[in-house]
């Protein structure tokens, strides 16, 4: 392959994985702010424990336990998602959220929600964060036109 034709795969390779990195963030931060009170970053709402309790409850882990470590997980993971900073950790966090949804609240949801979902995170396991990313700055990397799996 010319030079060229590498640099265009290079580039379109951190694409992907950028607009994988801000789906992905963009799923659960979404979630993650339905479940907080109006005004705050991280309070929980009254709504979200009455979900917890019910909806929810399947969840093996005390419902204060799940409804906190829910809400901080949305918040926390897909701003690091869109920062491309321990992407590979990010995502996998977000897959074994994605998993315990699955198989714990939402059964019947994994096509073509949660296979998505588990997708865009396995790629961004596999892959990282991209050339396009915190993680490849700070290895100190430069982009060379080559790709570089960060």
């Amino acid at each position: 392959m010319n030079g060229f034709h590498q640099r265009l795969i290079a580039g379109l390779d951190g694409a992907a994985l950028l607009l994988c990195r801000v789906s992905l963030a963009g799923v659960f931060w979404r979630a993650g702010r339905t479940k907080v009170e109006d005004g705050s970053w991280l309070t929980p709402s009254a709504t979200t424990r009455f979900l917890f309790e019910s909806e929810y409850s399947g969840v093996p882990l005390p419902t204060t336990l799940a409804m906190y470590l829910a809400t901080w997980a949305e918040h926390l993971f897909p701003v690091l998602l869109l920062l491309g900073l321990a992407t590979r950790f990010a995502a996998l966090a977000l897959l074994l959220m994605t998993l315990t949804i699955q198989v714990f609240v939402y059964p019947d949801a994994w096509w073509p929600v949660h296979s998505l979902w588990a997708a865009m995170a396995l790629v961004l396991v596999s892959s990282g964060g991209g050339w396009l990313s915190l993680d490849h700055l700070l290895r100190g990397q430069r982009y060379r036109g080559v790709p570089v799996r960060a």
